[in-house]
């Protein structure tokens, strides 16, 4: 396949304008400080229903230790059709069900996270990793390989009735605290968060999680047991 060109995110050059529209929300977590930091870390080792500073989690299912964890290696962000409210109601199906289609954490508009499954269930998500076009990325790592099996999904709900409506200010907010504490329990480089699309054939109508995966990728985390803190 053909590389394509990349900007320091790993996103295509050409999708620059997603990029801008990343970064132009992604700047005030920036700020937080090394107790911030440290707390995170804090609450990336418990188990049971760890509170994580500056998220509202509600656990239908509680964590056990990240060690016993299955072994998530990519982190992929979801959009679903479904109007505010709609988290709630997906996360219970899923906590019912574990592995219906879904994903492990929902998102509401309110910024409000629903951990759903034992961190030990797999959700059916994602379409096989079958995108090897490189629109968005350089898909030579990620075809056939991005797997409901080795990565954990998070599911952004409201953008309903318009797909191509934004992550509500809240979520956005939510995400980049969310986005590194999964990085930090499951020792997620940067370089393994993906938008679905950058993995997936997807609706042409708009990019499902980029924006998302681009400001989480800016944020340049780098889990403890990959080298320091931030």
């Amino acid at each position: 396949m053909k590389r394509v060109a990349t900007d320091l995110l790993g996103v295509r050059a050409a999708a620059g304008a997603l990029v801008i529209a990343a970064l132009a929300w992604a700047g005030p977590a920036l700020a937080m400080d090394a107790s911030f930091d440290q707390a995170l870390r804090e609450a990336a080792r418990a188990s049971g229903e760890p509170r994580v500073p500056g998220l509202d989690i509600v656990y239908l299912h509680p964590l056990g230790a990240p060690e016993r964890a299955n072994a998530w290696r990519n982190i992929i962000v979801h959009q679903t059709e479904g109007p505010a409210g709609s988290a709630r109601g997906g996360a219970l199906a899923q906590a019912k069900n574990p592995t219906r289609r879904g994903v492990t954490i929902w998102v509401e508009t309110d910024g409000t996270v629903y951990w759903a499954t034992a961190e030990t269930a797999i959700p059916t998500h994602g379409d096989g990793a079958n995108r090897n076009d490189n629109k968005y990325i350089d898909n030579s790592a990620t075809y056939r390989a991005v797997l409901k099996h080795n990565s954990i999904g998070v599911e952004f709900a409201g953008n309903f009735p318009d797909v191509a409506a934004p992550a509500t200010p809240a979520q956005r907010q939510a995400w980049l605290v969310l986005a590194r504490f999964l990085q930090e329990r499951y020792a997620i480089p940067i370089e393994r968060i993906y938008a679905h699309n950058w993995i997936d054939y997807k609706d042409a109508r708009y990019c499902e999680g980029c924006d998302l995966a681009i400001a989480a990728r800016r944020l340049n985390y780098v889990p403890t047991s990959l080298g320091a803190g931030r």
